[in-house]
């Protein structure tokens, strides 16, 4: 898919972070964007900036409310997107919303550890087979997960448990790749692609005190947005960097997108010596500058 001009392009959690980054370019560069999220507000300013710097004034742009973890309200994003743009088809789908917490399955709650997961995983998973018909009634779709560095290597660090954001992403890096040969079979002119990336300047943190399911005291709170703004200020790439990246990555029909410097040297690291992945300081050389936010980001 070279041209976006004209596509109809479906994007989760584009209220910020990488998501709004997608949905300005896309908007950018010709294609009509449905987005949901959560945050009625965030998607009302992300949807701004997409009327701002589309090519022409029928570009068609919509935002939904709805939580990607439940499959009824997906339908219901389904639907809705339909009926904004008067089509029976749409050409991109970017399952990218997600958050973290339920770290450690010893001492955090079900709860919190099952929030994560379904976010991370079954708004892929719903996310996919809402739109899949859809897909299949296209000229040509691309279906593009947002997996993580994560989806390849289980950890941020030997003394931080990370459980169910890593076992959601090595899944969400599962489906893609087992998708291309069910999409090849069944819709070969459907293609998949699962975007890895390394540490980018999103939000990630403040969406996970806010749409996770641990109560969090006042305090707490108040170093989570400390932790949000570091790990937002610095990350070595920016969400709109990281955009650019993956709509690269799509126009080139690549099934595997790495973003960032970081996510290529750990992806190098960890198939040049395996077993020494879960070694004391593997990571550390790596990422030990953002073990502060991910505390925070990890619910520790």
């Amino acid at each position: 898919m070279q041209d976006f001009t004209g596509k109809i392009a479906v994007i989760t959690g584009g209220g910020t972070g990488m998501g709004r980054e997608l949905a300005v370019q896309l908007a950018a560069a010709g294609a009509h964007v449905s987005m949901c999220d959560l945050s009625e507000e965030n998607m009302a300013n992300t949807a701004t900036r997409a009327r701002a710097v589309a090519p022409a004034s029928d570009i068609r742009i919509s935002t939904h409310t709805a939580d990607v973890s439940d499959e009824a309200a997906m339908l219901v994003f389904r639907d809705e997107v339909l009926e904004a743009h008067d089509s029976d088809h749409v050409n991109l789908l970017f399952n990218n919303a997600g958050l973290s917490g339920g770290g450690s399955v010893f001492t955090d709650s079900r709860e919190a550890w099952d929030r994560c997961f379904n976010v991370c995983f079954y708004g892929v998973r719903w996310g996919t087979l809402a739109f899949l018909d859809a897909l299949a009634k296209s000229d040509e779709g691309h279906i593009v997960n947002t997996s993580s560095v994560n989806g390849f290597w289980a950890s941020i660090g030997a003394d931080r448990p990370h459980t169910a954001y890593s076992a959601a992403k090595f899944a969400v890096k599962g489906f893609t790749e087992a998708l291309i040969t069910d999409l090849a079979v069944n819709a070969p002119h459907v293609s998949a692609s699962v975007v890895m990336p390394g540490h980018i300047g999103t939000n990630i943190v403040a969406s996970s005190m806010n749409y996770g399911s641990r109560d969090l005291t006042d305090e707490e709170r108040e170093l989570g947005k400390l932790a949000d703004q570091m790990f937002h200020d610095m990350a070595p790439m920016t969400a709109s960097e990281a955009a650019t990246v993956i709509l690269t990555g799509v126009r080139e029909n690549r099934w595997r997108i790495l973003v960032g410097d970081d996510a290529h040297k750990l992806d190098n690291a960890v198939r040049a010596n395996p077993e020494a992945a879960y070694e004391p300081g593997f990571g550390d050389m790596l990422f030990g500058e953002l073990r502060g936010a991910a505390d925070t980001m990890n619910g520790d």
